[in-house]
């Protein structure tokens, strides 16, 4: 693998998304809206996306830029992370609709979290089912931002464990990238990097995302991260990121998050809503940029 730091090659990886019914694979349909009598899925692919040709430039920034493609073209993984005291894991799609499926870490029953699009559905657990007579899940949306857009629930959360928005903020103009060297990664061999920069500069990389969503992203990072922000990111031989690991200081604190990302482009990854029956709709919520 270290001949592969130091030679350009191109190669094309091909990732296959199967066409299995209520699996994931980032379609271009959008989410079932809210109120709709059926559950909502985000469904597979149609057609197999293949991966771009890695650059010739295999510099750190090269790398990383390589990287950012390798995981828009994967669209998917599942996710198990650690955000402060918070964990959970479960699938995450972020191209081209987002959606999460997480069951936090923690009793046996604990609550869970689906979000499709600009839908979110809280619960799975029996507290929920005994606040809402026998019914497991509650439906709800977010109010749109300043400008008028939908806004997905739990942005803040999604924003920190996407993997394209890392690799964004680690290539953008200003940021300090380092090989850091190679080194074993359960059983395979990974090159790890390191990026130096801050948790305003990671939200203004993201020029994607809406006004709002930045400067929500900036107060999720900003406490531990508003004086610097590392970020170590550990690369695989197609150079997709598997392990994500943010680290700072800030004016209240420190920063020390965790994210691992298994099962790239995986055909059965999928977000299901839940069923209708077991669903009650709630209306329209407030969620913090903080909330996780």
């Amino acid at each position: 693998m270290a001949g592969r730091q130091r030679l350009a090659a191109v190669a094309v990886v091909a990732l296959l998304a199967s066409g299995l019914s209520g699996c994931g694979g980032g379609a271009d349909t959008p989410a079932t809206p809210p109120g709709s009598p059926t559950p909502s899925t985000v469904p597979a692919t149609s057609a197999s996306p293949t991966g771009p040709a890695k650059p010739t430039d295999r510099s750190p920034h090269g790398v990383l830029l390589s990287a950012q493609l390798a995981m828009q073209t994967a669209r998917r993984a599942k996710v198990s992370y650690r955000l402060g005291a918070d964990a959970g894991s479960g699938p995450l799609f972020w191209q081209p609709k987002t959606a999460l499926q997480i069951k936090r870490v923690g009793p046996a029953d604990a609550e869970q979290l689906i979000v499709v699009d600009t839908v979110a559905y809280q619960g799975g657990d029996a507290a929920t089912a005994a606040r809402q007579g026998g019914r497991h899940w509650e439906r709800f949306t977010v109010a749109p931002d300043p400008d008028g857009h939908k806004e997905i629930p739990y942005a803040g959360l999604i924003d920190l464990l996407n993997p394209v928005e890392a690799l964004a903020a680690a290539t953008a103009d200003g940021a300090d990238a380092a090989f850091v060297g190679e080194e074993k990664y359960e059983d395979s061999t990974v090159e790890h990097y390191r990026v130096t920069t801050t948790a305003e500069k990671y939200a203004a990389a993201q020029t994607q995302l809406t006004q709002a969503r930045r400067d929500g992203l900036r107060a999720a990072l900003a406490p531990g991260g508003s004086l610097s922000l590392t970020l170590d990111l550990w690369l695989n031989d197609k150079d997709q990121l598997v392990r994500l690991q943010r680290t700072g200081n800030g004016d209240s604190g420190r920063a020390d998050d965790s994210v691992l990302y298994t099962d790239l482009a995986g055909a059965l990854l999928s977000a299901q809503a839940p069923a209708e029956a077991d669903t009650v709709d709630t209306g329209v919520r407030t969620v913090s940029p903080l909330a996780r």
